[in-house]
């Protein structure tokens, strides 16, 4: 038996996919609670991480060990750049996640890790600095094959330890980046699936637009709840 993993880093994020579970059992890992159940026939696990990118690839590497896992999912809300075109409650597919502050402050502005030239993880000749890899048929299929009452596009996520809090900082990172999407976690479940070398799919409901700390404009209920339509989709087309 081979797990199909769920990763958020909030309970908002990932009840109504729980909520779901058939045949619920649960235990305790590192303090985290663990739950496993049969999701549309699948063997499924769920976990809430917490926020950040240490708490994200503890969990992640915690499931990991512990379970045969064949493929994880990271779900959750996440902040929309401003030249996206994604609106709130639409939803964001990954096609590749990227560190956004892990690099070199210098004379002439930030620098990724390749200016450093060591990279965070070597697989056979390849070797990744601040990207990583999504499974690329995941994301085009769940855009194709589905009809949706919101939009749904694919792109770069963007992943940063201090959420984008202005507006000049948003249009700064969008286009450095040519991301559509904001995170605290993603980056860091793709570096740990990059080292298993397990697929990662990563799906996002926009709560809100990034650089904008108003939370009154801000909808996590619409976005998670969007985002769990897309996820219960996307396991059909799961590892």
């Amino acid at each position: 038996m081979k797990f199909l993993a769920f990763l958020s880093s909030m309970p908002l994020e990932s009840d109504q996919i729980l909520s779901r579970l058939k045949y619920v059992r649960s235990a305790v890992i590192a303090g985290k609670t663990v739950y496993k159940g049969k999701l549309q026939g699948i063997d499924v696990i769920l976990l809430n991480s917490g926020i950040g990118k240490v708490n994200a690839a503890h969990s992640a590497t915690c499931i990991v060990e512990r379970f045969p896992v064949k493929g994880i999912i990271n779900i959750g809300v996440g902040g929309a750049y401003p030249g996206s075109g994604l609106d709130i409650g639409d939803i964001a597919v990954a096609s590749k996640e990227i560190y956004g502050d892990d690099g070199v402050v210098t004379s002439n502005g930030w620098e990724s890790l390749k200016k450093i030239g060591i990279p965070l993880v070597r697989t056979g000749n390849r070797k990744y600095f601040n990207e990583f890899p999504i499974h690329k048929k995941l994301p085009s299929r769940l855009i194709k094959t589905a009809r949706w009452d919101f939009k749904i596009i694919s792109g770069n996520f963007l992943t940063v330890s201090a959420t984008t809090g202005t507006h000049k900082r948003a249009v700064e990172l969008e286009k450095r980046f040519n991301a559509v999407c904001e995170n605290m976690e993603g980056a860091a479940i793709a570096h740990v699936c990059a080292i298993y070398k397990i697929p990662m799919l990563e799906i996002r409901g926009i709560s809100n637009m990034a650089g904008v700390r108003d939370k009154r404009k801000w909808n996590l209920k619409l976005a998670s709840e969007n985002c769990r339509k897309v996820a219960l989709k996307a396991i059909t087309y799961s590892p």
